[in-house]
This record gives C-alpha cells, structure tokens and sequence, in this order.
C-alpha cells in the first residue's frame, strides 16, 4: 500500500518548509505515522524527527513531517518542485 499521495504546495506549506523544515503531504486515509515514515525515509533517504496526522473535513488525512535538524526540508521541496 502507498501511504504518500501527493504533497501540499499552498502558501502555508510552502512557508512551513523553511520556517519548520516540515513538508506536508496527503496520505491514504487507513496509513498510520510508522507507514508514513517508512516509506518517506525509504524514498528520499532522511531521518525524520515527528510526523503529526490531521483528518480534514474533505475527508482527507494530510501528514506533517518534520525532518531532522540533519536534513533540510528545502531540498526536498525542490526535488518535489514545490518551490
């Protein structure tokens, strides 16, 4: 099962991205935090300090997930082409 769908490029998001180091992601709605992070350290090679889950009321789950001080979030992002 995929758990990562697509990332959120709003302007909110993208702000979390420099000022958090934090990418948001939609995620499958049945995925769990230890499935997220499985498969985002598995495909981008990072370590992940904390994912926080949020149920929208569009019946999605969007995913935080704030990297390690190690790793920035803005790389990411341009691998994305979020930024």
């Amino acid at each position: 099962m995929t758990s990562l769908l697509y990332p959120i490029a709003t302007e909110k998001a993208v702000g979390m991205i420099d000022r958090d180091n934090t990418i948001v992601y939609v995620v499958d709605f049945r995925s769990t935090k230890a499935d997220v992070k499985k498969e985002f350290e598995g495909i981008f090679k990072v370590k992940i300090s904390k994912i926080n889950m949020m149920r929208t009321a569009k019946n999605q789950k969007k995913a935080y997930i704030r990297l390690n001080k190690a790793y920035k979030a803005s790389d990411i992002a341009l691998k994305l082409k979020l930024v």
